[in-house]
């Protein structure tokens, strides 16, 4: 099985590796906590199970098939994907999207969004990387979110703790404020808002420039830092015909990085933004967003319009009844 092994990639908890499930023949992916991450490998597959209360592909979640130990490690499965939204940007060379394709994009983690409210669920580790593309060649821009090793329903949240992606972190969680899915929401908003600008809108060094920068956006001025608000991020678009989408894709921006939580948008709202409006027709469920947009996008060449800190680098992070060992059998691979 050594020689068989192959590992698609590798986290604080553990490696993600291709398997063949030989009953059906079918590629799962199945992760492998690392022994010293036992208690995070449980707590995600409590996640899991909750998670397994909504339809996975209705809402554009992580199908879980099952888990088991082998070897004193937590393994999980997972139906199989193609490539993170970072791999795929990263092939791009980290250039902006289309506003069609953001919308596209937008779309399905907006449902994402909505399914896991209804459970009461905050996945708190949003990022390109736990965003996965489907299958790119038969399914163009289908997503689903992935990796909740950091989720917590709302009622178990406490104040004070640090746990999101510094890169992604929400106002309240920065202050210290009581949480809940809200905090979602606005890292939704920030990545999309990174997908559309090409680079990081807020400086990354630490959490105080970061608020610095908030202050900046809600009109109380910090005049020694250079910071891009929402009016100039309408002038990076290039393509013509589009100014009333832009402005509809503004407006749903700042409500989605509303700094209160109190005010910002919630999914069923955002839903029904008019930036997703075709025409007078919306798309019809939560899986036809490729109605929007699913022609593969095109790499476009250099136009200077991307400055900020340059997207070109990750930034890191810092039971349930036990299956038996022999189920690892069913599954040829890695492990």
């Amino acid at each position: 099985l050594d020689q068989q092994k192959k590992f698609l990639g590798e986290g604080t908890y553990g490696k993600v590796a291709k398997c063949l499930e030989m009953s059906t023949q079918k590629h799962v992916a199945i992760k492998i906590v690392k022994k010293d991450f036992e208690d995070a490998g449980e707590d995600e597959i409590k996640a899991l199970i909750e998670l397994s209360k909504i339809d996975a592909d209705k809402y554009n979640l992580v199908k879980f098939v099952e888990w088991f130990h082998h070897n004193n490690h937590v393994c999980i499965v997972f139906d199989m994907l193609d490539q993170s939204l970072y791999d795929y940007l990263e092939k791009r060379g980290f250039r902006p999207l289309s506003l069609r394709t953001i919308r596209c994009l937008a779309w399905q983690l907006l449902v994402a969004l909505s399914g896991l409210k209804k459970i009461n669920m905050v996945h708190f580790d949003i990022k390109p990387d736990n965003i996965m593309l489907v299958d790119q060649n038969a399914e163009p821009l289908r997503l689903k979110l992935i990796d909740f090793g950091l989720a917590e329903k709302v009622e178990d949240l406490e104040m004070g703790i640090r746990i999101q992606n510094i890169c992604f972190r929400a106002p309240e969680v920065m202050l210290g404020l009581p949480l809940d899915e809200r905090l979602d929401m606005w890292t939704v908003g920030y990545v999309l808002g990174m997908l559309y600008a090409g680079f990081y809108f807020y400086p990354q060094d630490s959490e105080y420039n970061i608020i610095r920068a908030l202050f900046e956006k809600t009109g109380q001025k910090v005049d020694d830092f250079d910071f891009w608000s929402f009016d100039e991020l309408k002038g990076l678009y290039s393509e013509k015909n589009e100014a009333q989408k832009v402005e509809e894709f503004m407006d749903l921006l700042k409500r989605m990085l509303e700094v209160d939580p109190n005010k910002r948008i919630s999914p069923d709202e955002a839903l029904q933004h008019p930036l997703f409006k075709l025409g007078k027709k919306r798309p019809q469920t939560p899986k036809e967003p490729a109605q929007v947009h699913q022609e593969p996008e095109p790499i476009p060449a250099t136009d200077g319009r991307r400055r900020g800190t340059p997207w070109t680098g990750r930034q890191s992070v810092a039971g349930p009844q036990s299956h038996t060992q022999s189920l690892s059998h069913s599954y040829l691979g890695a492990i």
